[in-house]
């Protein structure tokens, strides 16, 4: 590789750093959890889409552990040559069953699955219109589709009419709306009552990726759709979180769609198969997220109690219910100094800024777990206020 070429890579990566905006990643030493080991130390762990503390369960690890007995390590293939086995086959009829839809299908992570959703379903006479603070992986799936793209205001429902309108006024011939259930960095929920009636009332398709919901929100953690009583057309999700905190994602919907990706799909055509043991544990979650209501209670529980206590304190944090609690800093470096000012008091957490959210919109994303005891909580709040002093945060 060329010395000019690396010099150039040097200078952007030296801005980052001075804009204060340079991403660290921590080595945990052992499994996910309320408490984790960093560099020798225990630390508080805010930061985890671990909701319902299933990561290091041990009926998912021996669930795991069964499944690589009787179906080996890994698959060596995509699924179509000779990479499925029964184990994924039992997996989509099971998630089909809990999402309450024809089928489902499988990907190695959900950003996969957005990723491929949108190209095969969606030509040039179409549309698709995506809220303004959908997740990246939406972004970009819809980049490699050909049919017409459109962006409405988050949550803004007249602006979402507008949209719909001049799609269709355009002469598209199938419009599409799609939207996160739930607003990753923000903690909000989709408007999915009202978008859904009036896609309805246009004769769009409706899709929603609920990443940050599946497990722990809704009827039995079934999703944004279940929670707000509507049926949507195609849902998205992952294992990564809720259900288990392994890898592997998923498009649920009518068999037609479900048959033509299997088909069409790109990330699922050309990406091996996921391991068996990340299949037999996401069987085993499913079947322990349908049980999960004490689970489900006591994360609400805990997020109301650490957004209480936060704002109590004197935070600034975005309003909500979710176990997402961001608390608003503003300035990036200023983020990243909080956010190590609070490893020094034992507790982990992560700063985002700009690329992931806007300029001046930094921010400690604070994540609730049913993990969490009320001695977790109070410890964390007691760091939050000595290291909001301490930086400034605080006044």
């Amino acid at each position: 590789m060329s010395q000019a070429f690396l010099t150039y890579v040097a200078a952007i990566l030296k801005a980052i750093e001075a804009e204060g905006m340079m991403k660290h990643e921590r080595s945990l030493e052992g499994p996910q959890g309320a408490r984790v080991m960093v560099g020798g130390r225990p630390m508080l762990n805010l930061c985890s889409n671990n909701y319902l503390g299933l990561a290091d369960d041990p009926r998912l690890i021996t669930a795991a552990k069964s499944a690589m007995d009787s179906h080996g390590y890994g698959m060596a293939s995509v699924r179509f040559i000779c990479g499925t086995q029964d184990l994924h086959k039992t997996l989509e009829s099971r998630l089909a069953e809990f999402l309450g839809t024809d089928d489902a299908l499988l990907f190695a992570a959900c950003f996969d699955a957005n990723g491929a959703v949108f190209e095969p379903l969606l030509g040039e006479q179409d549309a698709v219109i995506s809220d303004s603070l959908n997740h990246a992986s939406i972004i970009d799936g819809i980049r490699l589709c050909k049919a017409r793209r459109f962006r409405f205001a988050n949550n803004d429902m007249e602006d979402l009419q507008r949209q719909l309108q001049t799609a269709r006024d355009g002469g598209a011939r199938f419009i599409l709306v799609v939207t996160d259930g739930v607003f990753s960095m923000d903690g909000s929920f989709a408007n999915l009552a009202d978008l859904t009636r009036i896609a309805a009332e246009y004769g769009a398709l409706t899709m929603v990726d609920d990443c940050h919901a599946t497990g722990f929100i809704g009827p039995k953690g079934r999703g944004t759709a279940a929670q707000a009583g509507v049926k949507v057309d195609l849902m998205t999700g992952t294992f990564g979180k809720a259900l288990g905190g392994a890898l592997g994602g998923y498009v649920a919907g009518p068999q037609a769609v479900i048959d033509l990706l299997r088909q069409r799909a790109r990330p699922y055509l050309f990406s091996n198969a996921l391991p068996p043991a990340v299949v037999g544990a996401a069987l085993t979650a499913l079947d322990l997220v349908e049980r999960a209501d004490d689970l489900r209670a006591q994360l609400a529980k805990n997020a109301a109690y650490w957004r209480a206590g936060l704002k109590g304190l004197g935070f600034n944090l975005l309003p909500g219910s979710h176990p997402i609690v961001p608390v608003m800093i503003g300035d990036a470096p200023l983020a990243q100094i909080f956010a190590k000012a609070l490893d020094a008091q034992g507790v982990m957490v992560s700063a985002f800024f700009f690329p992931v959210v806007p300029r001046g919109q930094a921010r400690i994303r604070t994540q609730m777990t049913a993990a969490l005891t009320r001695e977790d909580l109070d410890f964390g709040l007691a760091a939050f206020a000595a290291s909001g002093r301490e930086t400034g945060v605080l006044a």
